[in-house]
C-alpha cells in the first residue's frame, strides 16, 4: 500500500465526564421495563457532562495528548476543532480551547474548526495531513469534544437512550517513516439530508422568533430511513474505497467506526464478512458521542495496544447529510 501523505500520531488523549448515567436509571425514571434501552440501542451506560463544558473537556483531552507526545502547547503549529456541538456560536471552538491554556496567550498559531457532524474527526485528519505533507506545519492537534445531552429530548427514547458525551485529542506530526494516509474518500448522499436534524436554533428558526420547544430544539432522527440509506449506500461506498490494490476490510488490522448505533455496527460486521474481531465497539459503555466517537475509540485502541506500530487502521463514519467518510492509514508513533 502506497503512502499518499506521511504522518505519525505523536500523542493521544481523551476525557470522559464524571457523571455516568446507566440505562437502568433512565428506564426507572421513565417507567420502562428493565433492559429496554440496551435491547433497542445497545447502550448500557454513557457519560453525561453535568458540570463540564465542551471547552473544558477538550482542554483536558489535549493536555493528556500533549503529555503523551512529550510536547507543550507552544510546540503546536495549528489547532483544529472537529466537533458538532459547542459552547458558543462565536467564537469558534478551537480558539476557546487555545485560550484556556494560559501558557498559550502569547502564541499565535491558527485555530480552525471543521464540522461535518459525526465525521468531523475524519475530515479534520484528512485536512491536517495535507498541511503536514506540504511542510506547512510540524505538529497539529485535532480535538473533538461533544456534549449531546443538552440537545436530547427525553420524550424521544430513540435518541435519549443512545447518545453520550466525551472528548478526545490526537496530535499528528511529520515523519520520515513509511506511515500515514493511504486513502481518504468522502461522499454525501443528499437524499437523506434531513433524516437527522435540529430544526431550531439557527437563522431558519431563530430563537428570537421560535419559543423553546423540545421537539424543535432537540436532535431528531428518522432511524428506519437512516438504516435503509446505510444499507443501500455503504456496500457501494466500501466496494469503491477498497480498490484491488487496497485489498478489503478483512485485510485491515483495525477498523474504528463511528459508534452510530447497534444496528449500524451489526451492518458493518455483516459487510466485514461476519468478522467483528477487528472492529472497535465501544457503544455499550459510551453510547454515540457524535464526532468524538471515532477519536475516542482510536485513542483507546492506541492506549491498550490494540493498534500496534505498523498496523493499518480504517476510520469509517456516517454523518447527517447523509455523508459517509473513510480514511485508511498506517499507524506509527515513533
Amino acid at each position: 500500500m502506497n503512502i499518499q501523505r506521511a504522518f505519525r500520531i505523536k500523542g493521544v488523549g481523551k476525557y470522559l465526564p464524571k457523571a455516568i448515567i446507566t440505562s437502568s436509571q433512565i428506564e426507572a425514571k421513565f417507567g420502562l421495563p428493565g433492559g429496554y434501552i440496551y435491547e433497542n440501542t445497545g447502550v448500557e451506560s454513557r457519560h453525561f457532562a453535568m458540570e463540564e463544558s465542551n471547552t473544558f473537556m477538550g482542554v483536558q483531552a489535549l493536555r493528556n495528548a500533549l503529555a503523551d507526545a512529550k510536547l507543550n502547547i507552544k510546540d503546536i503549529d495549528c489547532l483544529i476543532g472537529a466537533s458538532a456541538t459547542f459552547d458558543h456560536i462565536i467564537p469558534n471552538r478551537s480558539c476557546l480551547i487555545k485560550n484556556a491554556f494560559r501558557e498559550a496567550v502569547d502564541v499565535d498559531f491558527p485555530c480552525i474548526d471543521i464540522n461535518t457532524v459525526c465525521t468531523s474527526f475524519i475530515s479534520a485528519l484528512d485536512y491536517a495531513t495535507m498541511l503536514i505533507a506540504s511542510g506547512t506545519y510540524e505538529n497539529i492537534a485535532i480535538v473533538s469534544s461533544e456534549i449531546s445531552n443538552n440537545g436530547l429530548n427525553p420524550d424521544n427514547l430513540e435518541t435519549y437512550g443512545l447518545f453520550g458525551d466525551g472528548a478526545a485529542a490526537v496530535i499528528i506530526s511529520s515523519t520520515n517513516k513509511q506511515s500515514g494516509l493511504i486513502q481518504h474518500v468522502s461522499k454525501t448522499y443528499s437524499k437523506g439530508t434531513k433524516y437527522t436534524i435540529i430544526e431550531a436554533g439557527g437563522n431558519f428558526n431563530h430563537t428570537k422568533n421560535i419559543p423553546y420547544d423540545p421537539t424543535l430544539y432537540s436532535f431528531k432522527m428518522q432511524g428506519e430511513k437512516l438504516l435503509k440509506a446505510a444499507m443501500h449506500t455503504l456496500p457501494n461506498f466500501l466496494a469503491q474505497f477498497f480498490q484491488p490494490h487496497l485489498g478489503s476490510m478483512q485485510d485491515v488490522n483495525l477498523i474504528v467506526p463511528h459508534q452510530a448505533s447497534k444496528l449500524g455496527l451489526k451492518l458493518l460486521t455483516r459487510l466485514n464478512q461476519g468478522n467483528s474481531e477487528n472492529i472497535v465497539d465501544q457503544l455499550k459503555d459510551h453510547g454515540n458521542c457524535i464526532a468524538a466517537s471515532i477519536p475516542m475509540a482510536l485513542v483507546t485502541s492506541i492506549k491498550n495496544n490494540t493498534l500496534k506500530e505498523g498496523d493499518t487502521c480504517f476510520l469509517l463514519g456516517t454523518a447527517a447529510g447523509i455523508t459517509i467518510s473513510g480514511l485508511l492509514f498506517k499507524y506509527s508513533k515513533s
